[in-house]
Formats: C-alpha cells, sequence, structure tokens
C-alpha cells in the first residue's frame, strides 16, 4: 500500500467509511441491473412489435387453410356419396383427413426427437 507523502491532501475516497462505500457499490449494482432488465424489455417488445403483423396474417392463412382442407373432405364425401351413400363418402373423407393427420403428426415427432439427441 502507498504510503501518503506529509502536506497532501488526503483523499476524500479515503474518508469514507466502508459501509458506506458498500452501500453505494450495491445501490450502483442494483442501478445496473434494473437498467440491464429495461434493455432486455425494450429489446422484447421491439422483437414483438417486428412479428406482431406477420404473426396476424399467418393465422389468417391457417384458418383459411383449415376451411380449405374442411372443404376438401366434404367434397370427397359428397363426389363419394352416389357410390357408396352419404355415411361411407363421410367415413373415408374421415379416414383419409385423419391419415394424413396422423401422417403428419408422426413426422412432426420424429424429427423432434432427431433434434433432441
Amino acid at each position: 500500500m502507498l504510503k501518503r507523502v506529509e502536506g497532501q491532501a488526503p483523499d476524500p475516497e479515503e474518508e469514507r467509511p466502508l459501509g458506506e462505500v458498500v452501500s453505494d457499490l450495491v445501490d450502483q449494482g442494483k442501478a445496473y441491473a434494473k437498467a440491464e432488465i429495461d434493455l432486455a424489455k425494450a429489446q422484447a417488445l421491439a422483437k414483438v412489435d417486428e412479428y406482431k403483423i406477420p404473426a396476424v396474417l399467418l393465422f389468417g392463412a391457417l384458418l383459411f387453410a383449415q376451411a380449405a382442407v374442411t372443404v376438401l373432405a366434404v367434397a370427397v364425401a359428397l363426389g363419394l356419396a352416389p357410390l357408396i351413400g352419404p355415411f361411407g363418402g363421410g367415413l373415408v373423407a374421415v379416414v383419409l383427413a385423419g391419415g394424413v393427420a396422423a401422417l403428419l403428426a408422426w413426422l412432426a415427432v420424429n424429427r423432434l426427437q432427431q433434434g433432441a439427441k
């Protein structure tokens, strides 16, 4: 440690009690943490604002795609109705749509399991 030369003014930091220095350090740490959290919130909100409209548009597209699949299933059922009756046509349409859904779910689960390894 350096020794003080006679006649030199004492450093103001040396005069502060240790408790006060630690208290200031804690306060500055809290202020820094709060500033970092506020920055992270601002960045997250900016990302949310950036993706808000595309997410709404994608949800609308998903609704229309679901409507198209429903219309396709009804068309299959109506097309098969004269051949195997309305119940048979509906049953075939349900089995086809369910099979496609099961296949897509199976593919998704396999991809997730491969990614987890």
